[in-house]
């Protein structure tokens, strides 16, 4: 069976937060709006009052930081006693993630609304669970996807560049991973093979990172709203999004889900630049073509991704560890079992340092 899956409504420009009461109406008048302490300060209190406004009644709640089960079991209670009706996903991937699984606990309906474009996680009808200590647990999968998505990109262009750029790598990831899903005619994260469209969007992902990227990351800088700016958050949000889930996931993230075997400073990395170091070693296990690889090095290094284990804090890691990470990437059920052609741990390891060798000699 071919599946395509995707929200039901997708919403993106300036002010959005600001302009769509209505569409919020039709799902719901007593939501929870979970975000966090920083974003509550930078833009939250704002929505919330707005919402209020027009007769929306807000339970905000205070996420913790962690999409761990005892967040989500948390906040699931304090929305059941105060018989909430839909629920807001306020702010980064994390908080996002723990919005879908309280909504899919509570069974009413799902706002997502991104502060950043750092991830494709607004869109999906999945979330990445982690432990409360951070360390990666489970996926786990709902019938739906959100039911609205709101991009408010005059929000998100004031967040800073590293986090854009981290959205930028993370979406490379969507054709490199789709491509070889493909070769396998494997099975995507909709549970079914590719559609058209899905492979398309994929594509359109890509494309679009490389035309608009550094034109989007200049326009962060200075916390302007541009053509490019908005074309880069829509492939970081939309394309990616709609790409993985209905094109598949490969070796990349399972690489991404890997690194978290490890204790340490690389924890400071976002999960787009973990991300970026996956994508290239995908590419070095798939032994793809000198010039392919060097343009998505390049690429990384002008939006300041690591290219090095140096720089992924793990230029002191010995073997032994770095087949922790190989390990962990090539468990039952990871999405590494996608790639066409079988790999082990060993494999992980031994890519994971010809990537920083051949990275040195340029």
């Amino acid at each position: 069976m071919k599946v395509f899956a995707s929200p039901s409504r997708y919403i993106q420009g300036k002010n959005a937060l600001f302009d769509n009461h209505k569409h919020i109406l039709n799902l719901g008048v007593k939501p929870i709006l979970l975000c966090d302490d920083l974003v509550y300060q930078i833009v939250g209190e704002k929505f919330e009052t707005y919402l209020n406004e027009h007769d929306i009644s807000v339970n905000y709640v205070a996420f913790n930081g962690e999409a761990s089960d005892n967040e989500i079991n948390r906040v699931t209670e304090l929305g059941r006693d105060k018989e909430n009706d839909l629920i807001i996903g306020l702010g980064g991937g994390k908080t996002i993630d723990s919005a879908k699984a309280i909504a899919d606990q509570l069974n009413i309906p799902l706002i997502i609304a991104p502060t950043v474009a750092s991830t494709d996680a607004p869109t999906s009808a999945l979330s990445v669970i982690y432990t409360d200590d951070g360390a990666f647990e489970k996926y786990i999968f709902y019938s739906k996807n959100p039911d609205l998505v709101l991009v408010d990109t005059q929000v998100i262009c004031q967040a800073p560049p590293r986090l854009l750029a981290s959205g930028i790598a993370d979406g490379l990831a969507t054709w490199v991973e789709a491509r070889a899903v493909l070769q396998k005619n494997g099975d995507t994260m909709a549970f079914g093979n590719q559609t058209l469209a899905g492979i398309a969007i994929a594509q359109a992902c890509e494309r679009t990172l490389f035309a608009d990227g550094l034109q989007a990351m200049a326009s962060c800088q200075e916390k302007v709203v541009t053509k490019a700016f908005e074309n880069v958050v829509e492939a970081n949000t939309l394309l990616s999004g709609l790409g993985f889930e209905s094109a598949g996931l490969a070796a990349a993230h399972a690489i991404h889900n890997g690194f978290t075997a490890l204790e340490g400073d690389i924890h400071h990395l976002t999960h787009g630049e973990k991300v970026a170091y996956g994508t290239l070693t995908q590419l070095f296990l798939e032994n793809k073509p000198k010039e392919e690889i060097d343009r998505y090095i390049r690429f990384y290094q002008q939006i300041k991704m690591p290219t090095t284990l140096k720089e992924m804090h793990l230029d002191q890691a010995s073997y032994d560890e770095l087949l922790k990470v190989g390990k962990q990437a090539t468990i039952e059920g990871e999405t590494i079992h996608q790639m066409p052609f079988s790999i082990s741990a060993e494999d992980v390891a031994d890519a994971l340092l010809a990537v920083d060798a051949y990275v040195k000699t340029l």
